[in-house]
């Protein structure tokens, strides 16, 4: 063996326990939030009155809508002006009567949504903010349009950061406790080839939560995101079928299986990963560098089954569109 090889062998053992023993603290934390840490009301947490909630109509957001009700906060229900909206409206102000709903409809992926959230919201005080809206564009990167680009980038990615600005500064300027709280997902820990937009704002998602936090936690606003393994909702019901989605897919738990261990987690973890999917990316992530896995990958891509199944996909609808 080499000088090299002799110098490497220990420091490569070296990393794979230290990157062991970084998950393993990192564990710890999570089952500490996760199972002796129960559910919080975030009413009194923050003596809070109002909630906002964006992808509210469906899904984890309407599942975090109805459990901030249980909790007496009155909700702002923000998502696509369609009938789910209003059904979701509907079902929500008469399931719970003596809490107050507004619902804005708004494109998250189009100029125009601050407007009208700034204009719904202008005469209360939002103090917990959940920045859930989000979907997935599918397949080729270089097959979407730019503007399909630039939408999925302002809804998953740009559109919390203006909802978020925009309300700490009111509460700051109020004096006001609160927290934000942004779903992003497993996939934000690690590269996601055909799902690259989406990956990418997950992850900036993530590093804008943990980078926000220390600016605002000694005023009393808390800040989270969490990293849901898969979730059964309609998040996939417009996405390409690529095998390790649809692998993951039956891994998936229902959307109300969430919002107690989200409210575990505000304030008492700033990052928060949800089911056996997220953990395994994050163990993968602790104890194997990624630009080293995904060097020795990228060359090899278009032999994986993925890889050909999208290739055919695109070749087809090519010859539709000639």
């Amino acid at each position: 063996m080499s000088l090299w090889g002799l110098l490497l062998k220990p420091l490569g053992w070296a990393g794979l326990l230290v990157g062991f023993a970084s998950f393993g603290l990192y564990a710890l934390l999570q089952t500490v939030c996760g199972v002796w840490f129960r559910t919080q009301n975030l009413k009194k947490r923050y003596n809070a009155q109002w909630a906002l909630v964006t992808g509210s109509s469906s899904g984890i957001g309407k599942s975090i809508a109805k459990k901030l009700a249980t909790q007496g906060l009155n909700v702002v229900l923000v998502a696509l002006q369609d009938d789910l909206l209003d059904s979701t409206f509907e079902e929500l102000s008469a399931a719970f009567p003596a809490v107050e709903f507004r619902k804005v409809g708004a494109n998250l992926g189009q100029p125009g949504y601050m407007a009208a959230i700034a204009s719904a919201t202008a005469d209360i005080d939002v103090q917990i903010v959940f920045a859930n809206a989000g979907y997935i564009l599918s397949g080729f990167f270089y097959t979407r349009t730019a503007e399909q680009i630039r939408a999925n980038i302002e809804c998953n990615a740009l559109s919390a950061v203006h909802i978020t600005h925009h309300f700490l500064k009111r509460m700051m300027d109020s004096n006001l406790k609160g927290c934000f709280v942004y779903t992003s997902s497993a996939s934000a820990v690690l590269p996601s080839p055909f799902a690259v937009s989406y990956a990418s704002t997950k992850a900036f998602l993530s590093m804008f939560a943990i980078s926000l936090a220390p600016e605002v936690k000694w005023l009393g606003i808390d800040v989270l995101a969490v990293h849901p393994s898969p979730v059964a909702s309609r998040f996939y019901d417009a996405s390409a079928k690529i095998g390790m989605m649809e692998a993951f897919k039956k891994l998936a738990v229902g959307p109300d299986d969430l919002p107690d261990i989200i409210f575990a987690s505000v304030g008492r973890t700033i990052w928060k990963d949800v089911g056996g999917v997220a953990w395994g990316f994050r163990l993968l992530e602790k104890t194997i560098d990624l630009n080293v896995l995904f060097t020795l990958a990228a060359p090899i891509m278009h032999l994986m089954p993925d890889f050909q199944q999208q290739l055919r996909a695109e070749q087809e609808r090519a010859r539709t569109a000639s």
